[in-house]
């Protein structure tokens, strides 16, 4: 992964991330009444900010990460990026998920950790890459 798709990926996921905060300021809560989602109410939204704060925290990450490619040269960051790709996606996903879906679907909360660790492991592997330039 060059650093420009990973630059490109931060900035798109960072684009989405404020859509989607923007959404749950102002119309999430009404969303949630009009799925039938009332119960735990207060937990789905909070689900929803959590998601969406890892998701722009990891997305300026993914940029940062660009800029420093440019100058670490083969120095692990793609595998740092990857795993922060995969981090939104099972963390922030599993969380959005909660928040939309059936109670049913409340087992996505089995995969969050998941990508809690795809995060660890892509902030080790940003400090790894700075240790070997």
């Amino acid at each position: 992964m060059s650093p420009k798709v990973i630059a490109i990926a931060g900035a798109l996921l960072a684009a989405v991330g404020v859509g989607l905060g923007a959404f749950g300021a102002h119309g999430l809560e009404n969303f949630l009444r009009e799925l039938g989602r009332e119960a735990d109410l207060a937990k789905r939204l909070a689900w929803f900010e959590t998601g969406v704060k890892y998701q722009l925290y990891h997305a300026l990450g993914l940029v940062a990460i660009a800029a420093l490619a440019i100058s670490f040269q083969g120095s692990g960051l793609r595998a740092a990026a990857i795993a922060f790709i995969l981090g939104v996606v099972l963390f922030s996903g599993s969380l959005y998920g909660m928040t939309f879906l059936g109670e049913e679907w409340r087992k996505l909360g089995m995969i969050t950790p998941l990508g809690g660790l795809a995060f660890i492991v892509g902030w080790i592997l940003v400090a790894v890459a700075a240790w070997r330039s």
